[in-house]
């Protein structure tokens, strides 16, 4: 029996509405207790005086590119990625070559996962065979397999019958449905976001509409069928004012935005960086605020990463040619740390909330808590710590960040995967 004490930290856990300075005791792999315990000997201590405690995070949009695409991530790669950005539990985007279509496909992304020996991995099933959006995948064989969710990734499903049946399927197992809201007819082309800036730089552009007209139809189809729907990466204000008229009404939907749609404008597009090109697209400054707004009033239930590496080689084709996509693992916290806390928009337990439970209540995984019993998956955060994004010292196999040279507060400490201290 191990027993680990990290001691006078400021201790978030919003599962537990708790928010105090002082000692969180592990035992082995669980959470022992909080508070003072001086009957207890402890085999190693933590000081984590001026840190912040919170449950590990966990991040619900990532793809981790393998099998097929390992040019650009490996399971192994992108778990160790997370662990270096506080995250302990990631859920992995379906598509990859062949994709998570059926039980033993979501069975190899644990074991690789489990051999790699780095943050948990949870796999997301597709929706639809192939990701072709005409008939449903193998639903209840996934669920077996350990998929946690479903989602075509970025290949939206076109299909209004389609979508409304996997809403009903998926509702059987009380498992979430997670939309890539677009409406691909009106982005076909398209390559940042439609309006002034695309009209001066002389690119197709990709109007917010797209986004809000796949978010209705996606709620309304929530609505009928009582599904549980998630709408993944929102990126502007009509999605956020439509989530929360849902909401208002009692359908059973929850959403998620990334770091790049609350930082980050149209206006990175004029470089012709392909780092900036993202899907969806950067928006303006509005839908920013929007976005700001929708995280604040509790709108918007999660902050993910998006995590989409792509090999160097290939963000260094034409513009218009380059792949779309951006690495977040490592940048999640301390971007969301600087835009989000630093100007007061959000609280840390708001915050930690985002990062920890929300999405593990989403996902209906049991992870996110410090409570007793608990696995002890753990983040330590020095809110403090103010330094540059580098991406070239990052732990991903792809570098294509946006947010590379950046200066940014607040960074990963130490983290404690399962009761045992995996990076610091």
């Amino acid at each position: 029996m191990t027993i680990l004490h990290i001691t006078n930290g400021r201790i978030i856990d919003p599962a537990q509405n708790l928010d105090i300075v002082g000692d969180l005791w592990i035992r082995d792999a669980q959470i022992l207790c909080i508070g003072p315990r001086p009957d207890l000997r402890s085999d190693r201590i933590i000081d984590a005086r001026g840190m912040i405690v919170c449950p590990g995070l966990i991040d619900m949009n990532v793809r981790l590119c393998e099998p097929g695409r390992d040019e650009n991530e490996t399971i192994a790669t992108g778990s160790a990625a997370a662990l270096r950005g506080g995250i302990t539990s990631v859920a992995c985007m379906p598509n990859t070559e062949p994709p998570i279509d059926h039980q033993a496909a979501a069975e190899f992304v644990y074991l690789q996962a489990e051999r790699a020996g780095n943050a948990s991995v949870f796999p997301i099933g597709c929706i639809t065979k192939g990701r072709k959006g005409a008939e449903l995948a193998e639903i209840g064989g996934l669920v077996d397999g350990g998929a946690v969710a479903f989602t075509d990734a970025d290949a939206p499903v076109a299909s209004a019958e389609i979508m409304r049946r996997a809403l009903e399927y998926c509702r059987m197992f009380d498992k979430p449905v997670l939309s890539h809201a677009e409406e691909t007819e009106l982005t076909r082309g398209g390559i940042m976001h439609e309006g002034g800036e695309s009209m001066r730089l002389g690119l197709r552009g990709m109007p917010a509409t797209a986004e809000e007209v796949m978010v209705n139809r996606d709620i309304e189809l929530a609505r009928l069928t009582g599904g549980r729907l998630h709408i993944l990466h929102v990126s502007t204000a009509g999605s956020v004012h439509l989530i929360r008229r849902a909401k208002e009404r009692g359908v059973r939907v929850t959403a998620e935005t990334c770091p790049p749609y609350f930082t980050l404008t149209e206006k990175k597009l004029r470089s012709f960086d392909s780092n900036f090109k993202l899907n969806p697209p950067l928006r303006t400054d509005d839908d920013i605020r929007a976005i700001i707004t929708g995280l604040a009033n509790g709108t918007l239930d999660a902050i993910s990463s998006g995590h989409n590496p792509q090999a160097h080689e290939k963000k260094l084709r034409e513009f218009d040619q380059a792949p779309f996509g951006a690495v977040g693992l490592e940048t999640l916290l301390p971007v969301a740390i600087t835009m989000l806390i630093q100007p007061g928009h959000l609280t840390w337990p708001r915050l930690i909330e985002k990062l920890t439970r929300s999405p593990a209540t989403i996902l209906g995984i049991d992870r996110g808590t410090l409570k007793p019993g608990a696995d002890a998956d753990v983040t330590i955060i020095d809110p403090a710590a103010y330094w540059t994004i580098d991406a070239t010292k990052f732990t991903s196999k792809s570098r294509n960040s946006p947010f590379d040279g950046m200066h940014v507060r607040g960074r990963v400490h130490t983290v404690i995967l399962g009761g045992e201290v995996k990076a610091v």
